[in-house]
């Protein structure tokens, strides 16, 4: 409150206006439904990540070279050839680059720094996998016919970089997940209504 100017010791008068308040932009109706989307597809990619870290490549490694070098042939195969997976895999920076962006023109600054860093982190995880895990994935494949095959010797060098940089892959898309769960969080406080005063 401020100072009373017909009384300047006395109380200070409880009518005057106080100091004016920040205006916070209203949301974007997109940002909700794109830190969603982004939350989702970057959680599927962590879960991917995980699953070879966990199970996939522990399997394998019980295995034999030649069983070994078909099962990745296989799945790689597989993976390149899914529409689906292309879509959460390129959406998944798009959707979380899109809600930083809109988030930070808003003037919303919370939410599009912490989905920021996600499309960061996530973005890292891309650049590992196309300068990294997919050249080893082509070196593979051009071994051709496991059952042809004589000398493995690219398998051994295939475990140990493949394997190192897809925990990091798990790493990297499992904070860029805790970020957007973040995001999500501060987008909600700014959406909430108010309680209405008496």
């Amino acid at each position: 409150m401020t100072a009373n100017p017909y009384n300047p010791y006395g109380p200070p008068n409880p009518y005057a206006p106080g100091p004016p308040q920040p205006v916070t932009p209203p949301p974007n109706k997109w940002v909700g439904p794109l830190l969603v989307i982004s939350t989702i597809t970057v959680g599927l990619m962590a879960g991917l990540f995980f699953t070879f870290d966990v199970s996939i490549m522990p399997g394998l490694a019980k295995t034999n070279d030649r069983v070994y070098v078909e099962a990745m042939q296989n799945f790689n195969a597989l993976i390149d050839g899914s529409g689906l997976f292309a879509l959460v895999f390129i959406g998944a920076l798009l959707a979380t680059g899109a809600a930083a962006f809109i988030e930070y023109k808003r003037g919303r600054r919370g939410a599009a720094l912490w989905a920021g860093v996600a499309a960061a982190l996530y973005l890292i995880a891309l650049l590992v996998t196309f300068s990294v895990n997919i050249p080893l994935n082509t070196q593979l494949a051009d071994l051709g016919n496991p059952a042809k095959i004589h000398d493995f010797s690219l398998v051994d060098k295939f475990k140990g970089v493949w394997e190192t940089t897809n925990i990091m892959r798990t790493l990297l898309c499992t904070v860029a997940l805790g970020c957007l769960a973040h995001a999500i969080k501060l987008h909600g406080r700014g959406t909430a209504a108010p309680f209405p005063s008496h």
